[in-house]
């Protein structure tokens, strides 16, 4: 039996970016008829968030959109990169981040996921300080491009 490929979306809170991507993702595999072929989750960078929910703004886009999605948000840990295929940041300092953390052992590959965008735009910003949806909407169509174009690079 083939083993799964591993998924971990990260951006600094897991509250915004990083829950749309996943949420994105899960349904994008689903529609596909590939999710039994994956294993897909978000955390943190940072503690500040652990245990909530992620922002109402990112789940009223999802809803939105349609997307039934429900996640606790994690941190981060060592072992993610040793249990995850692929590590996906969305700006260069989340990046920085995950290179300063990663093991010896990692198996991980760390990329941005805004690499895979079609339309070339590489950075994911962070829609929290936004006062309305519009960055949230925004960070949710480039996470569609962004997934569509990964997973053609990996089936």
């Amino acid at each position: 039996m083939e083993s799964k490929k591993s998924v971990l979306f990260i951006c600094l809170g897991n509250i915004c970016r990083s829950p749309i991507a996943e949420a994105v993702f899960l349904t994008l595999i689903n529609k596909r008829g590939v999710a039994e072929k994956w294993l897909v989750d978000s955390a943190a960078l940072g503690p500040w968030h652990v245990g909530n929910y992620p922002d109402p703004r990112a789940l009223a886009v999802l809803k939105d959109k349609n997307i039934k999605y429900s996640h606790t948000v994690r941190q981060i840990k060592k072992d993610d990169f040793r249990n995850f295929d692929y590590i996906f940041g969305m700006d260069e300092e989340n990046m920085a981040s995950l290179k300063k953390m990663a093991p010896k052992d990692s198996k991980a590959t760390t990329a941005l996921l805004g690499t895979y965008d079609p339309e070339g735009e590489k950075i994911i910003e962070d829609p929290y300080y936004d006062s309305g949806s519009q960055g949230f909407y925004k960070c949710y169509d480039q996470c569609i491009r962004s997934c569509e174009g990964f997973l053609n690079s990996v089936d």
